[in-house]
């Protein structure tokens, strides 16, 4: 059960960062599970444990650090074309 609370969590911080930032998260259902769960790594080493927990993500951490890696990512994408 806390496997499916943990992806279900992942899934919206993904989302919910690439509606902040006006971009699809590309992979669907999956790529929004991986920019929650890489979002999360990178926000809490950045800005530490901080913030509610829900899921085992520390939530503000994990959605700015989510941000993050996404224009990260869409950056290395323009840059390919």
């Amino acid at each position: 059960m806390h496997l499916l609370w943990v992806l279900i969590v992942g899934g919206l911080i993904g989302w919910l960062s690439g509606n902040l930032i006006g971009r699809d998260v590309p992979g669907g259902i999956v790529g929004n599970i991986a920019a929650g769960f890489v979002g999360s790594w990178l926000g809490t080493e950045l800005l530490g444990a901080r913030g509610p927990i829900v899921g085992g993500f520390y939530i503000v951490p994990a959605i700015i650090g989510s941000i993050l890696a996404l224009l990260i990512f869409f950056a290395i994408a323009r840059r390919q074309q």
